[in-house]
């Protein structure tokens, strides 16, 4: 049988718009038609029609806004009396990304510590090796799988040593994140939330028994800066802790490989764009600016409204759901000239891939430096790649545009 969302129809009130089947081929291989349709009606729309009703947000000033005004907050996604997803729910409260200040303040400042731009600067010796050595795997046999091969397992590397987790363990983070990436996803169903909550049970005891041998015995870790870390006399509690260890987790492997992933393949797609930077490597900054914006990890963010307020002349009230299509603020031509443009050249370029305000993405920067290492690198080692596939398959979820695969052959 489908599962629940994928035949939901999405209309917004007083508005004629195209229907939206999450699920469907059509929305998952290219979406944006759709966002550029509902902004056109109005940049800020009531949908009542999906389980979760709410406001959708695709204009780039509006969302903009948003993101950045402290009265739209941030919680944790299920319901409140969701017993039946006790240890999901206990996880979640306690994490960084569902925390509003003065708690989200104290959390991310002892947890940013580690995401400095000298702590990220010095990572660069050890990303490049990890780059070059899957690189070497590959090389010579003619064919890869640019989500395997790479996407995954760069960012699996680096933050399973970030934090001080054995590396052999990253097939089964992988599971664990593709799982729990979905438990926050508009298209979750209660089996997937069953599921979460299993994830979320195993995850927890896999850290409180690593975070119990780093008590005993520190290293040079993350995980043992977070256990003796203070930050004006406050030190995160064990809950605490491992929320955040299960958060960097995931997020330290969603966003990055869906960068590379979803970067490549924009490439790709571009045959003259990907000769400029081949012949360029210097403009790798900027194409991965491009990148971020033209296919952003991240379609979607939520929060909801504190108190009545209104916002590009519309009432939001209090307790009210609002969904941030970021991948449609990113595609505003209000905002972006030919925003339906791959330009690796493009400046400005001041998108919301990472969000904005209070809850910018606190690994941006080192996402940004994988992504940067690992396409120039690519490019460089084997200049000649060829897409393999005519048709391909996408990750069903909303919120993250993610492919499953993506092959590749050279010479």
């Amino acid at each position: 049988m489908p599962e629940k969302h994928e035949t939901l129809i999405l209309e917004s009130e007083g508005f004629d718009t195209k229907p939206f089947t999450p699920l469907s081929p059509d929305f998952l291989t290219n979406p944006y038609p759709f966002y550029h349709h509902l902004r056109s009606k109005d940049p800020i729309q009531w949908v009542s029609s999906i389980k979760e009703k709410g406001w959708f947000v695709t204009g780039y000033k509006e969302a903009s806004t948003v993101l950045k005004d402290s009265r739209f907050k941030t919680r944790i996604p299920l319901p409140q009396n969701s017993k039946a997803y006790e240890q999901l729910t206990s996880v979640q409260k306690n994490m960084m990304l569902f925390k509003n200040p003065p708690d989200h303040n104290r959390l991310r400042s002892l947890v940013s510590k580690a995401f400095t731009p000298r702590v990220i600067g010095d990572l660069r010796p050890y990303i490049e090796e990890t780059v070059n050595q899957l690189l070497d795997n590959v090389q010579d046999t003619g064919r890869m799988d640019i989500i395997s091969d790479l996407a995954f397992p760069l960012p699996g590397t680096i933050i399973a040593g970030i934090l001080g987790v054995p590396i052999d363990d990253r097939q089964q983070f992988k599971e664990w994140s593709t799982i729990l990436i979905r438990t926050i996803d508009l298209t979750r169903t209660e089996k997937v939330l069953h599921s979460g909550s299993d994830v979320a049970l195993k995850l927890t005891d896999y850290f409180r028994n690593l975070i119990k041998q780093r008590m005993q015995h520190p290293q040079n870790d993350l995980i043992s800066t977070l256990i003796k870390e203070e930050e004006q006399g406050s030190k995160l509690n064990e809950d605490e802790l491992l929320a955040t260890c299960i958060l960097l987790l995931i997020a330290g492997h969603e966003t990055t490989v869906n960068l590379i992933g979803n970067g490549v393949l924009s490439l790709l797609k571009h045959p003259e764009q990907l000769k400029k930077l081949k012949e360029d490597p210097s403009l790798i900054h900027s194409a991965v600016e491009e990148l971020l914006r033209y296919e952003s990890p991240t379609q979607m963010t939520a929060r909801f409204a504190a108190e009545d307020i209104e916002i590009g002349g519309k009432f939001i009230r209090k307790g009210h759901q609002v969904y941030i299509l970021l991948g449609a603020a990113n595609r505003d031509p209000e905002h972006f000239s030919n925003p339906d443009q791959l330009d690796i050249t493009r400046t400005p370029n001041q998108h919301l891939a990472f969000g904005a305000g209070a809850h910018f993405c606190l690994g941006a920067s080192l996402a940004r430096l994988e992504a940067q290492i690992a396409i120039n690198a690519l490019l460089q080692r084997i200049p000649n790649l060829q897409l393999e596939a005519d048709i391909l398959e996408w990750r069903r979820l909303v919120g993250f545009r993610a492919l499953k695969s993506l092959p590749v052959s050279y010479i």
